[in-house]
Order: C-alpha cells, then structure tokens, then sequence
C-alpha cells in the first residue's frame, strides 16, 4: 500500500493496516508523536481502530527536547 508520510510517498507492507501499526515502525516506536491522517487530527485512543487505506496522507510530528 502506498502512503504519503511526511511529504514522501512510501510503499507499506500489507501488515502496516492501522495506525498503530505505523506506530510501532522502527523509526516512529517509542516516539511521542502527534498524527494527522487526511487533514484531520487523529486521537491516540483510536490509532488501533483507524484503517489505513491506499493513498492516505500521514502527517507525523514529534517532540524533542532542548533547552
């Protein structure tokens, strides 16, 4: 499935169907993020529950710290 994250087009496995599952990515688990699925704010509670389809643009922004 292909995926806008970040601006990129990337391809995702068929495994990759919520967005928890994007989540748990190496590059993104662990992480404290906010998401933004289509344009709209998505809430943590429901990242197990939201489907990912074909096409999805994923905006992933994450905190650092620093003084």
């Amino acid at each position: 499935m292909n995926l806008t994250v970040n601006g990129t087009v990337q391809r995702y496995e068929e495994s990759c169907r919520t967005l928890a599952d994007l989540l748990a990515r190496p590059e993104w688990a662990g992480k404290l993020v906010i998401v933004e699925l289509n344009g709209e704010l998505a809430g943590r509670e429901a990242y197990g529950d939201t489907l990912l389809n074909e096409g999805d643009r994923v905006e992933l922004v994450h905190f650092v710290g620093g003084g």
